[in-house]
């Protein structure tokens, strides 16, 4: 399944029904950003008002997350047939225009230009609403393409990202060991060096008994700054994303919380760092998951 960003752009047309000019068409655009849910926004003229519940069951029904703007435009007033003024029209304009005369003798009265525009307005706007659902399912499909190829694109840079981390993790495999022996052993020296800077306040407890807690301290100082359990973790949540865009669909919210899993491991792999050596890792990790993170944010 195709993994799909939630930033893309399309536009369609569909010609109205008995359209006689080629431009007698209605078009409509779509633009969608990064959004937590789905937020639709329509812009249409005031003849299609009545079709709004129709539009936005359609894009309900195609998009799930995002931020979505639709504008529709309708036929140019050239493009669009000059309809027949009937009686009715006419007799209410004349009625209509006697009475404001009535009241102001100076207005001037209606032109046939006027007349004609009017007519147009108030009459029923017929096929406009089947040619624009036509032209906004034209326009979501195109959406989805772009979207899906911008995701193909994001996903591709999301599994530069876990190679990225999977190499710094393998960097920092080997470290972890050598670190948390030449600390343990700077921790029983130092704890030596206070002992023989108490003197005689040890000079009570035996030998055998000060040796075996110092290497008690160290060994638990050394599981405090031991990064094994994190790296492993870290490589946990790696496989997981990889799996995750391996099989697509809508993964964007699953990818945050796992990100903000890798963000908690570099956070600590980077507090119990004991070494400069680690310490830069978990800077490196923490910038590729923020890049991560950035990336995420605009898949649905």
């Amino acid at each position: 399944m195709p993994v799909y960003s939630m930033t893309g752009y399309a536009s369609a047309s569909a010609p109205r029904a008995g359209a006689t000019a080629p431009d007698d068409v209605v078009g409509v655009e779509l633009r969608s950003v990064n959004g937590r849910f789905l937020d639709l926004s329509l812009r249409l003229p005031d003849e299609l008002r009545t079709s709004e519940p129709a539009l936005r069951e359609l894009l309900g029904k195609a998009l799930r997350r995002g931020k979505v703007e639709l504008r529709c435009s309708l036929p140019r007033d050239g493009a669009a047939p000059m309809p027949m003024p009937g009686p009715d029209q006419l007799h209410r304009i004349a009625r209509l225009e006697g009475t404001v005369q009535g009241w102001l003798p100076q207005a001037r009265g209606f032109s046939v230009n006027e007349v004609l525009q009017w007519c147009r307005t108030a009459a029923p706007s017929e096929g406009l609403e089947a040619a624009a659902l036509e032209a906004t399912a034209r326009c979501v499909d195109a959406l989805r393409d772009a979207r899906e190829r911008e995701g193909a694109r994001l996903a591709a840079m999301l599994q530069e990202r876990v190679a990225s981390l999977r190499a710094l993790a393998q960097r920092a495999l080997p470290l972890v060991p050598a670190v948390v022996e030449r600390q343990q052993q700077r921790f029983v020296e130092r704890w030596n060096e206070a002992l023989a800077a108490a003197g005689a306040a040890t000079s009570g407890i035996p030998a055998a008994a000060l040796h075996e807690r110092a290497l008690a301290e160290a060994a638990s100082f050394a599981i405090r700054i031991d990064v094994a359990e994190e790296l492993s973790r870290l490589a946990s949540h790696l496989d997981e994303i990889e799996r995750l865009l391996a099989t697509g669909g809508e993964l964007g919210k699953r990818l945050e919380f796992l990100i903000q899993e890798l963000q908690r491991e570099a956070n600590t792999l980077g507090s119990k760092s004991a070494a400069l050596e680690l310490t830069g890792i978990a800077v490196e990790m923490k910038v590729a998951i923020e890049q991560m993170r950035e990336q995420a944010q605009n898949l649905e």
